[in-house]
Order: structure tokens, then sequence, then C-alpha cells
């Protein structure tokens, strides 16, 4: 019985590949690569927006921290340091939601640029396939078809994903960008006491 399935097996492994028309095989080729080319451009577009929200966001917080401090800073309305614990959690907090807003918004655009690089590489794959599929139905005797084996081995593209060191690189990069955050949160909290207080 063992016997039996493996010479089956053997068999079923010999068997001549399919022959898809050289046609068909461009053409489905060519629509994965305009697929994955759309998504990428989508992403860039999606990575733009997402770089124009933290831009209007910087502008409207730092007009919101210009307006409090030079109601708090005029000589007339010069805080004790006991009265002005209102204003620097006021400020803490805004600091605390913008940090969070920044850092949402930089998830977003980390995220949009590894979807990029995988539709980038799947494209790319797409792309050297369909080269040397053009390549064998150059040189092949009769143009009409090719077989699948001949072609790249198969017509399939699966979606690829970045290496590891790029992976290492993406989140490397996440960190930086949060632990950033966090001095730049600590440093703005502490030069509002100090200026406020002092």
């Amino acid at each position: 019985m063992a016997d039996y399935d493996d010479d089956e097996i053997h068999h079923h492994h010999q068997r001549p590949p399919p022959y898809i028309p050289k046609e068909t095989a461009i053409q489905a080729l060519n629509t994965i690569i305009q697929l994955h080319f759309e998504r990428t451009l989508e992403k860039k577009r999606a990575i733009d927006n997402q770089k124009k929200k933290l831009h209007k966001l910087f502008n409207l917080f730092f007009i919101f921290l210009a307006v409090v401090f030079a109601s708090l800073s005029q000589p007339s309305s010069r805080l004790q340091c006991r009265h002005s614990w209102g204003p620097i959690c006021l400020l803490s907090f805004s600091h605390l939601v913008f940090y969070i807003s920044v850092a949402q918004t930089l998830r977003c655009v980390n995220g949009f640029k590894y979807q990029r690089r995988c539709h980038k590489l799947t494209l790319g794959l797409a792309t050297e396939k369909l080269r040397f599929v053009k390549n064998v139905a150059a040189s092949a005797v009769d143009g009409d078809e090719i077989s699948a084996a001949a072609a790249a081995g198969d017509l399939e593209v699966p979606y690829q994903e970045p290496s590891e060191s790029y992976l290492g690189k993406f989140k490397r990069n996440w960190a930086l960008h949060f632990g950033f955050l966090i001095l730049l949160y600590a440093f703005m909290v502490s030069f509002s006491v100090v200026v406020l207080c002092f």
C-alpha cells in the first residue's frame, strides 16, 4: 500500500505542466502589476495625507500654546506659583492629548509605509515574472502557448512582506519616535511650570 502511494505521488509529480495561452499569462500578470501599482500610489497618497494632518496638528497646537502663554504672561495677570496649578494642568493635559495624537498619526504613517513596501515588493515580483514570461514566449517555437513551469514556475504572485531586517528597522524607528515624544512631553511640562511659576 505504501509502495502504491509513493508510486502514485511520484507519478503525480511527473505530470506535464498545464499549458496556458501566452496572452492569458501576460494579461494575468499585467492585472496583478496594475493592482499593486494602484495600491502603492494609494498608500503614498495616504502617507501624504497623514503628514498634512500632522503638520496641521503642529500648527494648531503651537498657536494654542502661544495664546495661552501670551495671556498668562501679561504683567497684570502674572500668577503666583500656588495659583498656577490650574493652567499647568491644562497645559499638561493639552500636551498629553497632542502627543497621543502625534503618536497615533505617526503609527498610521508607519503602517502605510509598511503596506506600501509590501505592495512594492509584490509589484517587483510580478514585473520580474512578466519579463520572464515574455522572454520565454519570445524564444518559444510555438508562440501561442507556454508552459506554466517555463513561465517562472508559477503565475501566482503571492503577497510579499519585507525581510526581518526591515521589520527590525521599522520597529526601531517607531521606538525612537515614541521615546522622543515622551522626552518632549516631559520637557514641555517642566517648561510650562518654569514659565508660569518664575
